[in-house]
């Protein structure tokens, strides 16, 4: 814990460096990745181009900066990072190489403003916050291998079956080698996988689309034009060939409510949507389910969608929106998911659990549509596909 004294400077110098934190992250990951080469294959370079994975970073130090004393925050705050970690198998022997390096980078931006008590300060802060990480790590770890059919770190599997959905995605059928049992999931969750590619492995995270209690795993996955490991996966994984897996974590998940369930999707954001539609079913919730794509020829899981809108009739709304619709898609809305269309398929009855997955612009504009349309806060749920950070 830090002292009095360390928390009073974190106090009067945090304004300064949430100024400069994103230039502090963008910092950070190439002086990580020169000084440790090795931890490259931890994140998807991707997200480093974009600033992606900076801007998360940067939120994530400042806002535990300011939210270290309230445990509401701090678990919003910690969850989604402990499952990214847990995802990747990132060990208490890798904190330090942050710590290091993060601090170097704080000095490095902020110059002299960095005194002794304020880089003593910071370096607390970040081990407060690393060790707290740490813990809660473990005690997933533990509970990961401790499930039935669970393990900790990579499990080698085999591909059983690959299944193209769409011009761009690919559906991927995982059985264990050692033919053991499988740790159950729940729908909305994610598989941490581990690819080798070109001699250097690569990390990844893809929802599962495959139910709770199945024998297998099953991942849908687009084809990025930038994407390593989707192109990996999509070029060249086939049929029989081995990959490891992470097991199953996520917090994206239903709720326990009665009231009707919207599930939202953009693109390849659908995957979470399947088991969790699923799920909702089941448990007799009404279902709104809404999808939008350029056209026919990306529309992934149409058929399935269509076919399970047939057999639980109104218990069960599916309706789907092409942004760039070609001539023979028939029978759609065309446009985007807008407020208008919101409000057209918004249940009265009673305020819906929404869930909602896509490009981060795409989610930031349904979170506003649906906060104007009265959903309160703690019925919107959405998730990134990538680092975790927030919409606003």
């Amino acid at each position: 814990m830090l002292t009095n004294e360390q928390a009073r400077i974190i106090a009067t110098t945090a304004p300064v460096v949430a100024e400069h934190a994103e230039t502090i992250a963008k910092t950070f990951y190439p002086l990580m990745f020169e000084r440790y080469p090795h931890v490259r294959s931890m994140f998807n370079m991707r997200h480093q181009q974009t600033g992606e994975q900076p801007r998360a970073l940067a939120r994530s130090v400042v806002a535990y900066a300011l939210d270290r004393e309230d445990p509401v925050a701090l678990e919003r705050l910690m969850t989604p990072i402990v499952n990214k970690h847990v995802a990747i198998n990132l060990q208490p022997d890798q904190y330090p190489i942050v710590g290091e390096c993060l601090m170097a980078a704080i000095g490095e931006v902020l110059g002299d403003a960095v005194t002794p008590d304020v880089a003593d300060a910071w370096s607390g802060l970040y081990w407060e916050f690393a060790n707290r990480l740490i813990d809660a790590e473990e005690q997933t770890y533990r509970q990961l291998e401790e499930a039935p059919g669970g393990w900790r770190g990579e499990r080698e599997f085999y591909l059983i079956d690959r299944v193209p959905e769409s011009d761009e995605i690919v559906s991927f059928y995982f059985k264990p080698v050692d033919g053991k049992p499988i740790r159950t999931f729940q729908p909305g969750q994610y598989l941490g996988v581990a690819l080798e590619i070109d001699g250097e492995q690569s990390l990844r995270q893809y929802s599962l689309t495959s139910r709770p209690g199945d024998d297998f795993y099953r991942i849908s996955v687009k084809r990025e034009g930038q994407g390593r490991a989707s192109r990996h996966l999509h070029d060249h994984v086939k049929v029989g060939d081995h990959v490891r897996l992470l097991a199953p974590v996520g917090e994206m998940v239903l709720d326990d409510r009665d009231a009707p369930v919207m599930l939202i999707s953009g693109g390849v954001g659908q995957t979470p949507m399947l088991s969790l539609m699923a799920q909702a079913l089941d448990a007799g919730r009404r279902v709104i389910y809404l999808h939008g794509a350029r056209n026919a020829r990306v529309h992934a899981f149409h058929e399935h969608l269509q076919a399970m809108s047939e057999q639980y009739g109104s218990q069960l709304t599916y309706r789907y929106v092409y942004s760039d619709p070609e001539t023979a898609d028939g029978q759609h809305h065309k446009g985007i998911i807008d407020r208008a269309l919101l409000a057209d398929y918004l249940p009265r009855e009673a305020t819906p659990s929404c869930y909602f997955t896509g490009p981060t612009g795409f989610m930031r504009d349904l979170d506003n549509e649906l906060a104007a349309l009265g959903v309160d806060a703690p019925y919107r749920h959405f998730e990134y596909f990538g680092p975790s950070g927030q919409l606003h």
